[in-house]
């Protein structure tokens, strides 16, 4: 159940980056500067997130191989 979550999270949090780069390149092409910036933030507060999730996912396998064998 803990590995669908994570992947879920991982998807859900890679989808909000491409969002965001989508709305970067807008803001950035529309000369919204401002805009470019909390979209820059938001992504890589979203890429973190992403990273964090990967390394519990690799945990949590990890601990059912320990205990199969």
């Amino acid at each position: 159940m803990a590995k669908k979550i994570c992947w879920v999270i991982i998807f859900i949090t890679l989808a909000l980056n491409v969002v965001m780069l989508q709305w970067t390149i807008e803001a950035y092409l529309g000369l919204e500067f401002d805009l470019v910036f909390r979209y820059t933030v938001i992504a890589l507060v979203s890429s973190a997130i992403a990273l964090i999730t990967l390394f519990k996912w690799k945990q949590v396998e990890y601990q059912k191989e320990e205990s199969a064998n």
